[in-house]
């Protein structure tokens, strides 16, 4: 079975979320909706899911970057990004912290506005405490494309969508994106201008 994503507009994606009480950590309830969650963001072909997506408003995460997806971007994107597999992870009441270092703009889509993406600032390089499905305490380090992935997820938490983040001159259908300007650099991009 999989849920059903809530798209842009619906008040669940700017509702925020509460945390989980620690005695519901654990439970097969809780288990099964992580793995039902964990269905649907692999279904959408997404690296990310927040329980409020889903119309759940509470502090849980899915997230997993599976080598196949990371082999449609291409070797030079995947560098620039610091992009790199990792294994499904829930993450459960979290806390983040920006380290020191730069911003950095990429390209960013949501499973909640299925279609477009733009271009959105986010920290390189983030720290996150959390609990993970089984009640443990874990704390991510995080850099690179790890780190914006957290960081959008998070943003989904606090009922906040990359629209509200992104720079409006790179929104765009994907579609677009694929025909006239992957393959540029954000600044590019930013003028509308093809050289």
């Amino acid at each position: 079975m999989l849920l059903q994503i809530m798209t842009v507009g619906h008040p669940a994606l700017r509702t925020p979320a509460m945390p989980i009480p620690s005695g519901d950590i654990g439970t097969s309830e809780l288990q099964r909706l992580i793995s039902l969650m964990r269905d649907t963001m692999r279904s959408a072909s997404g690296v990310g899911l927040a329980a409020p997506q889903i119309g759940e408003p509470i502090e849980l995460i899915v997230i997993e970057d599976r080598p196949e997806y990371i082999d449609r971007v291409g070797a030079e994107k995947v560098a620039e990004r610091q992009r790199y597999p990792f294994s499904f992870r829930a993450l459960i009441n979290l806390q983040l912290t920006t380290l020191a270092g730069p911003s950095i703009d990429f390209f960013e889509g949501c499973l909640s506005l299925p279609g477009y993406l733009a271009a959105v600032p986010r920290s390189l390089s983030v720290r996150v405490e959390a609990f993970d499905e089984n009640g443990e305490r874990v704390v991510l380090e995080a850099n690179g494309w790890l780190s914006r992935i957290l960081q959008h997820e998070i943003d989904h938490l606090n009922g906040i969508m990359y629209t509200d983040r992104m720079d409006p001159r790179t929104f765009m259908s994907k579609q677009l994106y694929e025909r006239y300007w992957k393959d540029m650099p954000v600044e590019t991009i930013r003028t509308g201008v093809i050289a």
